[in-house]
């Protein structure tokens, strides 16, 4: 399993991934899962993937092999006029992936499945955010769900959904995650570091370098531990219940 973020802010958008990949509690590995690319200095875009490793190491390779090879026509990142074309670009992408690796076609409890994030920015059109399920359709992140989540979803969800602010720093933002993955980390042995992070500053179409937490980072061994106390120290003040 896996768990990836990504998350739309004022200033730009934050990405952040586990490394993780497992066939079995004696079979683990790390390997990327959050692909970046940039265009002609006039877009950027970058991509989280989760599910079979397979499916989304062809889809990744599918997507660079276009972007080498842009005389045969096909349709490229660095050719789609629009984010929202992009996402409509890697579904495709995705889903032809899956029915060539499917036995009878695409299915969708298929063991080639894999669900992805991609976000970015082209020109001077608003930053996007969308999820691309393994059929090829996806949805798009809005003021109402600015984060996104996928792989083991359900145990950082909560912190984001109670101190996310669209105004905080890239700093602040990558607080609030690592608390997140924390906890999910905490909960869920198939989630694991190193955690790789890649921030988009809206309109500037040179990314900053992105960065890797490994497990002995001591800023995220200080967050881990600051959060269980600061835990520990809420529930201790609030009221007792009365029997």
């Amino acid at each position: 399993m896996t768990y990836c973020v990504a998350m739309k802010l004022d200033k730009g958008m934050v990405f952040m991934s586990d490394t993780r990949t497992n066939s079995g509690v004696d079979n683990v590995s790390v390997f990327s899962k959050c692909h970046t690319w940039t265009f002609s200095g006039d877009r950027v875009i970058t991509l989280l993937t989760a599910g079979n490793l397979a499916t989304t190491q062809s889809v990744v390779s599918e997507l660079d092999e276009r972007s080498k090879a842009p005389e045969d026509r096909l349709s490229t990142l660095a050719g789609e006029p629009t984010m929202f074309r992009v996402a409509q670009l890697i579904g495709e992408v995705l889903r032809d992936v899956i029915q060539r690796n499917a036995d009878t076609g695409q299915r969708a409890d298929s063991a080639f499945n894999a669900t992805l994030i991609v976000g970015g920015q082209i020109g001077t059109m608003e930053p996007r955010l969308f999820l691309i399920y393994p059929e090829g359709n996806f949805i798009e992140a809005t003021a109402d769900t600015p984060f996104l989540q996928i792989g083991e979803t359900k145990y950082g969800r909560p912190i984001l959904i109670r101190a996310y602010d669209p105004g905080m720093s890239f700093e602040e933002a990558i607080k609030l995650l690592l608390v997140s993955f924390d906890s999910t980390i905490k909960s869920n042995l198939s989630v694991g570091l190193p955690l790789d992070v890649q921030i988009h500053e809206a309109g500037v179409f040179a990314p900053r370098p992105s960065f890797r937490i490994e497990a002995n980072n001591e800023y995220f061994a200080s967050i881990s531990d600051g959060w269980g106390e600061a835990l520990g120290s809420a529930l201790s003040q609030l009221p007792d219940f009365t029997l």
